[in-house]
């Protein structure tokens, strides 16, 4: 006979081995959860942590000040620096260069440039700050040319030692640009290894163009310099400034206050006057000039301190035309001096009131402005790094200062909404991260990535739930035990098929496919639903005797030739709908008579085969959760008299909505995230087009194609880390919002 007692003793340490399992289990749950959590912060604060540098303010400090060297040589004409910020030049008005530390002031030579004995400077001006070219226009109607040279070495305790020095790319013997000998009252210059072009207004009021190209004799060391040029026409009222762009190929006049006109010198002996633009309005005046760094761009300043970019835009019928393209923040002061960085976008502004801003064109924004100095900003330059300032103020004083601006490029405007590029017709969406050439201007907008990859969801699910839904109740309420046997795990397979397959047989079999029968594929999805409705319609009118020999829950099987047939026929049918209709060319069609850019590789295609990789997802999670209500839900309701699609109505789809809503989330995810179809079926063009003929580019298959090619820490690989980030917070935004339905389903059918 058992021992009651023993019983006992043995139950209950059962019972506690159970519930240490339990508590075991617990603990082991929570961590899990926790350690989810934690790894799913630490990615975002990592991603976080890599985009937040492109959003910090800019910060200017370091900032030192002493008296202008040289300074009873005359003013200041021009400021420039070499590329380590180490060594600033100071051109005089008197003709004498003054090379100095940007940190603390300390000479570092005084260079006079070689002129005619009783010769009068009349005149200045700067080239490509790239360059390191400017030039001295005299009285006698001649033309100095000068270099910088910063020579590099190091000297016996390994510390490196820059030399600047002047030379005379020309030759030292001043040009003659004037036969006449006037004046030179206003100059212009840009120079480069092909060559140097000189625009000079003389005391009379002629404007004189002059290309000049060096070469030297390789025997006998000697330079000789071969000259072309012309009159230009006259222009109405005076002559304030003259810039000749970058690649010497157009000349810009700013004249009578208000006016630019426009010149094309790409021939220096017979330029042509393009168009005379008035570009600040009557009541303000230009008082500053400059172009941008790739000589696309003029930045206005005006007495009122407004600041305008302007650039040539093509129009209808072909031509260049001088367009308003943006106003920046204004300056509180009269614009006194304008200067554009060295190799990117952006650009200074100083003011009578002793105001310096900095500004960056692409992105439209004032990135940082402050008050140096007092009186007029006489003169400033940015080093050609973009990291440092160097400043001349009306008290005298020279300022430098440190600039902490790596990322000026980005802002709200570029990333999100339309941007007018330089050579461009209009504001575009446009994602461009290289270029062959430092001018280019660079173009990040998110925005057509972010609708490629939501017009790939759209498609993907377009087709993937219904199919998916419909799927899973067949095959969860209708379908007999035996073929889901077969069934389910058919479909759940489809899964592990790797995308980069799909992606393979989708832009190299599915996209030629499609394009050669297009007008088949568009009708598969009139013609297959009508070709399913007759068969079901001949399905129930035939005898009973022969519909009685299939199994209940097998009549899917019947479908499956049918599905084929369907398909057989669209195609067959579609041919003869092209040639009757369509010139026997749909695509051309489209593209040619309709005006819709047909592409091979297009959202048409990654729709179905996206579509294919997210059905065996949604299909399994929604098919268990129907399969998963309670039997006893079903034969309830059968029991009361309901029909078997009035209970799947009412009953079965109600109590399994939390697991659909959850399966039809999970499908959306897997279509944002997909990367391989898209690289592979799209054409990987990020356009902003809703067609479903054309392609796009998606934020995750962006990623997969740039990242490997970004340079670590640069604007473009930061970026990519915020396309993750958009990303991350799409997925999170959608999938609590998902969850937060279902727990509202879930309240709500389980009361029921």
């Amino acid at each position: 006979m058992n021992d009651p007692h023993s019983n006992l003793q043995t139950i209950a340490g059962a019972m506690r081995q159970r519930l240490l399992i339990d508590s075991l289990f617990r603990y082991v749950m929570v961590l899990g959860g926790i350690s989810v959590i934690v790894a799913i912060s630490l990615i975002f604060f990592y991603l976080a942590s890599v985009a937040y540098p492109l959003f910090k303010p800019v910060k200017v400090d370091a900032w030192q000040s002493f008296a202008v060297p040289g300074g009873k040589d005359g003013q200041t004409v021009h400021l420039a620096s070499e590329e380590q910020r180490e060594i600033g030049a100071r051109f005089t008005d008197q003709g004498v260069v003054h090379f100095f530390n940007l940190h603390d002031g300390v000479p570092r030579g005084e260079f006079r440039i070689a002129f005619p004995p009783g010769v009068a400077i009349t005149s200045f001006a700067a080239g490509d700050p790239d360059h390191y070219t400017a030039a001295y226009g005299l009285a006698d109607g001649r033309v100095v040319v000068v270099g910088q040279k910063y020579g590099t070495h190091f000297d016996a305790d390994n510390r490196r030692v820059i030399t600047p020095e002047i030379d005379y790319p020309l030759g030292e013997t001043p040009l003659e640009i004037d036969p006449q000998h006037a004046a030179i009252d206003r100059l212009a210059v840009q120079s480069s290894d092909e060559g140097t072009t000189l625009v000079a207004l003389t005391h009379d009021g002629r404007l004189l163009l002059t290309g000049l190209t060096a070469t030297t004799n390789m025997l006998t060391g000697e330079q000789s310099v071969e000259k072309s040029g012309s009159t230009l026409d006259k222009v109405e009222g005076s002559i304030q400034q003259l810039i000749v762009e970058v690649k010497q190929r157009e000349l810009y006049v700013a004249h009578d206050g208000r006016f630019i006109t426009h010149f094309d010198i790409t021939d220096k002996s017979a330029p042509r006057r393009i168009q005379t633009q008035q570009v600040v309005p009557e009541e303000e005046s230009i008082s500053a000039l400059t172009i941008l760094s790739g000589g696309f761009s003029l930045i206005v300043g005006t007495d009122k301190g407004s600041l305008g970019q302007w650039f040539l835009v093509r129009d209808a019928e072909n031509n260049y035309t001088l367009t308003h393209i943006r106003d920046f923040k204004p300056m509180p002061g009269r614009i006194t001096t304008l200067a554009p960085e060295y190799f990117r976008k952006g650009f200074i502004a100083g003011d009578t009131q002793g105001n310096l801003g900095l500004y960056y064109a692409t992105a439209h924004k004032l990135l940082w402005r402050e008050s140096v100095g007092k009186g007029n900003i006489l003169a400033a330059e940015t080093t050609p790094r973009g990291n440092g300032l160097i400043i001349q103020s009306a008290d005298g004083k020279l300022y430098t200062a440190q600039v902490d601006n790596e990322f000026p490029e980005v802002s709200f405007s570029s990333l999100w909404e339309k941007v007018w590029y330089e050579s461009y017709e209009k504001p575009e969406y446009i994602w461009q991260s290289a270029a062959a050439t430092n001018d280019f201007e660079a173009k990040f907008s998110l925005t057509p990535l972010t609708l490629g990859t939501l017009k790939a969801s759209f498609y993907a699910m377009l087709l993937a739930v219904p199919l998916a839904l419909f799927s899973a109740i067949f095959g969860a309420y209708f379908m007999a035990p035996g073929m889901r046997k077969v069934a389910k795990p058919s479909i759940e397979i489809m899964a592990a098929l790797p995308t980069v397959i799909l992606g393979f047989l989708a832009g190299l079999w599915l996209a030629p496919l499609i394009e050669n029968n297009l007008a088949g594929t568009l009708l598969v999805f009139v013609v297959l639903p009508m070709v399913i409705m007759a068969a079901a319609y001949l399905w129930h009118v035939l005898p009973e005797s022969l519909t009685a020999r299939v199994k209940p829950g097998w009549e899917a099987a019947l479908l499956v030739p049918v599905v084929i047939f369907g398909i057989w026929l669209a195609f067959r049918i579609g041919h003869p709908l092209e040639a009757a209709f369509f010139g026997g060319d749909m695509p051309f069609w489209l593209t040619h008579e309709m005006g819709i850019t047909y592409e091979q590789r297009n959202s048409l295609v990654v729709g179905i085969a996206m579509g294919f990789a997210v059905i065996p997802t949604i299909f399994s999670i929604a098919e268990d959760a129907i399969f998963s209500v309670p039997k006893h839900f079903t034969t309830g309701s059968l029991a009361l008299g309901a029909t078997r699609w009035q209970t799947l109505q009412n009953v079965i789809l109600p109590t399994a909505s939390p697991g659909i809503f959850s399966a039809v989330m999970i499908g959306l995810g897997r279509a944002v995230g997909e990367t391989m179809i898209v690289l592979m079926a799209t054409g990987n063009t990020a356009v902003m087009d809703l067609s479903m003929f054309t392609g796009f580019r998606t934020l995750a298959a962006n990623i997969g194609v740039e990242m490997p090619e970004a340079a670590v820490g640069t604007t473009h690989f930061r970026l990519l880390f915020v396309s993750a980030l958009v990303l991350f917070a799409f997925t999170f935004v959608v999938n609590t919002a998902a969850e937060l339905v279902r727990q509202r389903l879930r309240e709500k059918y389980s009361e029921c």
